[in-house]
């Protein structure tokens, strides 16, 4: 078609084609990640993921899951209570992937070295489709080991928990082919503070007890239990909630509400409250939070890795973009300043993919029996925790300015990936509460501390500047953990103004200790063209605080090569 003058108005150059048609899991980071932690003989399931999740029908589900999001109903035609939640198709595709993939439970039930990091791998791909459906597919996978509390219930749940079978609808539980889990932890009145939860659980005999009260976050209420926290006689207790009950009635389960949120809205967030539910006591009342800690943990290891898995998303759309957009003459992507901006960003990602997995691998090898690895495991979630998903959205948001104006729009898929960073960093507790779950695991468990300085020690001479940073680093800690800094008294004792100092600056600390650890997972594992950027910028303090300012004299060009060749 032609305008009036006879010049062409709907001709479309200079765009890039669709990133599609590619294996997502032909990531050279990722890949070298699975085969050192142990897990290289699930390869092939990772890239038969892979190729899925490059598909355009995959990426339309996810659009599409996003587009319209879930709608409650509380009641049906007749004005009988059912508390269900309609989700799109998409949705249910997305999880039938997920599931069927063995993201959700699965590795529990395996006896092969590296389920656990395959499983990691494998939800880092997936989620780069779509992530609000990997929350349910999250809670289940850690849920399954909060159940060993109570050898009985893990007895009877743990095959549906750790089916591979995507089974929708709410129905009797262990009717099943396979089960989803969720949560119920947190109360308006008290948020990360559990403790202060009003939640009541009053008990009926053989270990059931009736809950009443509110809860303020509960995602994927169509899931088919959940571990609820609530105060029973002697003290805050994690109960199992089934939706439904075995003679087929509905567990008094009333969705008050879905939450409009910022991003994440595939998703159902609720409010459900509880009068005379039916929950079975999970460990000894009174211990609720011992009971649940394992489910918070791999739940948090679930956010850094979905936060990598959005970061890894970012920079392939955006090194995409930039190796197809010409602009004053030449690609984007043969611009000097715009080769800065995607290698720094490629280096955030690839220590961002090496950190999630190495504790992927503790988590692992943990689960077989290594207790190093088990202390490690302890430290290092929560620094993965904190800084991984702390990171996230400043990198989608430059990965989405890469793409100036083409990325603002919903059609380029950014800024989903943007409503959705902040997300990782905020649910299973926020910046501060990780931060200070780390101090606690400093000063409670030195075993977590040793393990972590093994880690580090073992890159010692391969960077000058990784050494000097470790060095200031345990010096740091060796100050705030004994007193020796002249400020704190012995074992990290009050300042000045009453409070730990190391509370004071947990923050700090924790941002340090994830630095230098990535910096010892890249100098030992990664080419050098990376780790010497990420030394340079990150622990040697030659860069600016925006991306794009890495000193000059770096083989950008090596780093770019490790962008995943699905950008070419």
């Amino acid at each position: 078609m032609t305008a009036a003058g006879g010049g062409p108005t709907h001709r479309v150059t200079n765009q890039p084609p669709p990133l599609v048609g590619h294996d997502v899991a032909e990531d050279p980071a990722l890949l070298e990640a699975l085969t050192r932690e142990g897990a290289a003989g699930h390869a092939d399931g990772l890239h038969r993921l892979g190729r899925l999740a490059g598909t355009a029908e995959a990426q339309r589900w996810g659009d599409e899951a996003n587009r319209t999001p879930p709608v409650l109903r509380t009641h049906d035609r007749y004005g009988n209570r059912v508390d269900e939640v309609d989700f799109h198709p998409a949705w249910h595709e997305l999880l039938r992937v997920a599931v069927g993939a063995g993201l959700a439970g699965a590795p529990w039930a395996a006896d092969r070295p590296g389920a656990h990091v395959a499983r990691a791998a494998g939800f880092l791909v997936w989620g780069q489709v779509e992530q609000g459906h990997l929350c349910p597919v999250s809670m289940t996978y850690a849920a399954v080991p909060a159940l060993r509390a109570t050898p009985d219930l893990a007895e009877a749940y743990r095959p549906g928990l750790t089916s591979t079978v995507y089974d929708p609808g709410l129905r009797p539980p262990l009717a099943k082919h396979g089960l989803l889990a969720g949560m119920g932890m947190t109360e308006k009145q008290g948020g990360s503070d559990v403790r202060a939860n009003e939640t009541t659980a009053t008990p009926v005999g053989d270990g059931r007890y009736l809950l009443r009260g509110h809860k303020w976050f509960t995602s994927a209420p169509m899931n088919d239990l959940f571990l609820v926290l609530a105060q029973a006689p002697d003290g805050l207790s994690c109960l199992l909630v089934p939706r439904v009950l075995p003679d087929g009635s509905r567990n008094p389960f009333l969705i008050q509400r879905l939450k409009d949120k910022l991003g994440n809205r595939s998703n159902a967030s609720a409010e459900p409250e509880f009068d005379g539910t039916l929950g079975y006591l999970v460990g000894t009342e009174g211990r609720g939070v011992r009971a649940i800690i394992e489910m918070v943990a791999l739940t948090r290891l679930d956010s850094a890795v979905g936060a990598a898995s959005g970061m890894r998303a970012a920079l392939v759309a955006a090194a995409h973009h930039t190796r197809h957009r010409a602009a004053f003459g030449s690609l984007l992507i043969d611009k000097p300043l715009m080769r800065n901006v995607l290698a720094d960003l490629a280096v955030e990602s690839e220590a961002a993919v090496a950190l999630v997995l190495r504790v992927a691998g503790a988590v692992d090898r943990a689960e077989h029996g290594d207790e190093s690895e088990r202390a490690f495991r302890r430290l290092a979630t929560g620094l993965a925790k904190y800084w991984v998903c702390k990171r996230q959205p400043a990198m989608v948001a430059e990965a989405l300015e890469c793409l100036g104006g083409n990325g603002y729009v919903e059609e380029s898929g950014l800024p989903r990936l943007y409503r959705e960073a902040p997300l990782n960093g905020i649910w299973e507790g926020s910046g501060n509460v990780n931060a200070l779950d780390v101090v606690r695991a400093l000063g409670r468990e030195p075993g977590s501390l040793a393990a972590y300085g093994a880690e580090v020690d073992a890159a010692a001479g391969g960077d000058r500047r990784l050494d000097a940073s470790w060095r200031r680093l345990r010096a740091e800690l060796d100050g705030l953990l004994t007193g020796s800094d002249g400020v704190t008294g012995p074992g990290g004792a009050a300042g000045p103004d009453g409070a730990p100092v190391i509370e004071l600056v947990a923050r700090r600390v924790v941002e340090r200790m994830a630095l230098v650890l990535q910096g010892a997972l890249l100098v030992r594992h990664a080419p050098a063209a990376v780790s010497d950027a990420f030394c340079a910028a990150r622990l040697g303090g030659d860069a600016g605080l925006a991306f794009g300012t890495l000193p000059p004299g770096l083989d950008l060009e090596g780093v770019l090569r490790r962008i995943p060749p699905a950008a070419g």
